[in-house]
């Protein structure tokens, strides 16, 4: 066990990164958190509110700093590979908010960095500790589900209600920023699949829709990135044999669930949902199945309170009681400072936490380790290209394992493997 304890630097004071701060300040094994923006105001708005120990002046300064022996990286996306380089390369450990990185070979690198360092890396990727993620990694592990055979996972975020999140940082240029190709952002999806599956993609082939409701938007010339496509759909060969579908939708007619695992088939029992049904199957040696009702297990507890209510549906759709946890998720595992705050993504956010606070303090890879995290991120950056190329098959580049005697950390656990004094 590392004896001392985190000091974090937050790089990017934005809305998403109020959800954590004080996760990470009640945490026992943190005792200092600093802050860091490029719009200065924001960052010394964040240390008067939480009471972090100071601002740094910039990205630079923070991980050159010997106050600091960590970096929670909660800056724009393309930034995100750049900054776990240049810290991981200043000796500092790294929490980083999705995606990985935006380049293949950031990826590779942020890879080999961890390898060689031996340093903490944890991409904070919520979709390991959804509900439907767990029961279906628990169900297929236990080998009741037989081999994987299909699965199908999206995200379906449409633009009426993102715009925003790109406006905060970049002002009247946001929308070169919210043109990201979809599937640069893909972790949410794969990550379901993936974990549940024990698995990673080998091959993959995609297509993309051409936005017409905003073509100031999506198209070339619009956005850094020259994409077009607003919605992308990606299928997935992997290594175990089976298949997996992924989409990524950013001009859709949905709301909640946002992702979310739609299904996943295996040779002896399967799972679906259709937003807030959760169904299992098992069949027997003659063919016949049992069916069960998983929705009490998965959805939010209280989701669930709310059912007999006769407005229960409109508002459950429309995102109401959607952010805590479900009964299948480990929350006595937890630290005792957790209770009483916020969480969100469906009950994740304290899960994602206390996980790159264990493998910190225990020196075992996190869950959603730098491998891990290659391995959802990788196939998109791929599938995209595959998209504007008509659809062709193509190779995903395999990062490999991590060092055999290296430990990781299960997202399932009851337990944890490092204590600390609360």
């Amino acid at each position: 066990m590392r004896k001392e304890k985190l000091r974090i630097a937050f790089i990017g004071c934005g809305q998403f990164c109020r959800s954590f701060v004080p996760l990470f300040k009640a945490h026992p094994a943190v005792e200092y958190v600093a802050a860091c923006d490029k719009f200065r105001e924001r960052a010394e708005d964040f240390r008067e509110t939480y009471g972090m120990a100071r601002v740094f002046d910039s990205f630079e300064d923070a991980i050159t700093s010997d106050e600091v022996n960590s970096i929670a990286i909660f800056s724009q996306r393309d930034t995100h590979g750049r900054m776990a380089i240049e810290a991981l390369k200043a000796g500092k450990h790294v929490y980083s908010a999705v995606p990985m990185a935006l380049k293949i070979e950031e990826i590779l690198e942020i890879v080999r960095l961890v390898r060689e360092t031996g340093l903490t890396y944890m991409m904070g990727e919520t979709g390991v500790y959804r509900p439907a993620a767990i029961f279906c990694r628990k169900k297929f592990a236990s080998g009741e589900m037989g081999d994987m055979v299909y699965a199908e996972a999206q995200y379906n975020h449409d633009m009426k209600r993102l715009y925003h999140v790109f406006q905060y940082t970049e002002g009247d240029t946001w929308r070169k920023m919210a043109g990201l190709p979809p599937l640069f952002y893909p972790t949410h999806s794969t990550s379901m699949v993936l974990s549940a599956a024990n698995t990673f993609a080998t091959k993959v082939s995609a297509a993309g829709f051409r936005d017409k409701v905003d073509p100031d938007i999506f198209g070339a010339g619009m956005n850094y990135w020259d994409n077009p496509f607003s919605n992308s759909a990606m299928l997935l060969h992997l290594a175990n044999g089976g298949a997996a579908r992924i989409s990524e939708n950013r001009r859709i007619a949905w709301h909640f669930p946002e992702t979310y695992i739609s299904s996943f088939y295996g040779t002896r029992a399967s799972y679906e949902c259709s937003l807030l049904q959760h169904s299992y199957v098992k069949m027997d040696e003659k063919g016949f199945v049992e069916y069960t009702d998983v929705s009490d297990e998965l959805n939010p507890v209280e989701l669930t309170k709310h059912k007999s209510e006769p407005d229960y549906i409109k508002k459950a759709v429309n995102g109401a009681w959607g952010g805590g946890e479900a009964p299948i998720q480990a929350i006595g595992r937890l630290p005792k400072g957790f209770a009483g705050l916020g969480t969100g993504h469906a009950g994740t956010h304290q899960f994602m936490v206390d996980d790159f606070c264990q493998a910190y303090a225990s020196g075992w890879l996190s869950p959603t380790n730098a491998w891990k995290a290659a391995q959802y991120n990788l196939p998109g950056l791929v599938a995209h290209q595959s998209a504007l190329e008509g659809g062709i098959l193509m190779d995903v580049p395999d990062v490999g394992n991590p060092p055999a005697d290296w430990k990781t950390l299960s997202p399932d656990r009851a337990e944890n493997v490092a204590s600390y004094d609360e």
